[in-house]
């Protein structure tokens, strides 16, 4: 039967209703899926839900304006709270990417039973969806990376778990997106965000780093296929742990490695790497060096997935 979006929302309204007793808060990460479910649950249940978004140390330039603006716009009953110091601090001299995503599903869950509790709540809500529980194992198979928002969650949790979107793929969170008249958020974002697009430790300077990148590429890319169907379904940055030789100007240089990571899928269970322009690409390469002194080599990744898996981490 053809999945409907109509009944879908219905659906999930009912759920948050029946199995919601008192309050509950929403695990927003900003992007589609949380999003999504925010609005929902919103016309469910309204205040009793508290949407909260926090700040981690780890988002993309201007991330935390956009996803006030957001959520105004539909009148969303969230907060914002700036908890970058303790994921920071939590992550350091980290290096394994099991470890980073458990770490910082850990942290989530910490802040978020402090809010319930202030808040009075005792269901946590998440945008989990298909792609996440099956990549984390699911029980059912082996665990390709753990997803910050289930194998990163904590053995034991104080608050009572509840999942909406949990058998939805992303091309259906898409038509129910479209359905209710969100705006299309232009592409995912990982819930640990740059920590597991920094191979190795993750420290200030290599945020920033990253950061200054990936906005690079996200422009120049979204400005590249303005108006096109075309657009990547993915497109993002990845800083490398490695360190090369270079040439600025007539000075030796030895800097970091940044990789492009551009990916089309219809669901996030498969892809293939988008086929970007060669102008695109040593354009993006070209500002990049030219912008941040520390990076002095661009590649390009060209895996699919599988092998490969949409994120490097």
């Amino acid at each position: 039967m053809a999945f409907n979006s109509r009944e879908f929302v219905e659906s999930a309204k009912k759920q948050i209703s029946n199995e919601l007793i008192g309050r509950g808060i929403l695990a927003c990460s900003g992007g589609q899926d949380s999003t999504l479910l925010a609005v929902i649950a919103n016309e469910a249940a309204g205040d009793r839900i508290l949407s909260v978004f926090i700040d981690t140390g780890l988002l993309r330039e201007g991330e935390v304006d956009d996803v006030k603006k957001t959520f105004s716009s539909f009148s969303i009953n969230f907060r914002v709270i700036d908890a970058s110091e303790e994921f920071v601090s939590a992550l350091r001299g980290v290096t394994d990417p099991e470890q980073k995503r458990k770490i910082v599903g850990n942290k989530f869950i910490e802040i978020f039973e402090r809010v319930a509790a202030e808040y009075g709540a005792n269901t946590l809500l998440q945008g989990t969806i298909a792609p996440d529980w099956i990549e984390s194992g699911g029980k059912i198979r082996d665990v390709i990376k753990s997803h910050h928002n289930v194998g990163g969650l904590p053995e034991k949790m104080k608050l009572k778990l509840l999942e909406p979107l949990r058998d939805l793929y992303k091309d259906e969170i898409r038509e129910v997106s479209k359905f209710l008249n969100i705006p299309r958020i232009t592409q995912p974002f990982p819930g640990p965000g740059l920590s597991v697009r920094i191979m190795g430790e993750v420290t200030r300077e290599r945020l920033e780093l990253l950061r200054k990148a990936t906005k690079i590429v996200e422009t120049a890319i979204e400005k590249w296929y303005a108006g096109s169907d075309d657009l990547p379904w993915q497109f993002f940055a990845v800083l490398l742990p490695i360190r090369t030789t270079g040439i600025h100007g007539d000075k030796r240089t030895y800097g970091y490695t940044i990789a492009i990571r551009a990916i089309d899928t219809l669901d996030a269970m498969s892809g293939t790497f988008s086929r970007l322009p060669y102008d695109l690409l040593d354009s993006i390469s070209t500002t990049i060096t030219n912008e941040v002194k520390e990076i002095n080599r661009v590649v390009f990744d060209v895996t699919n997935k599988p092998p490969g898996t949409i994120e490097w981490e």
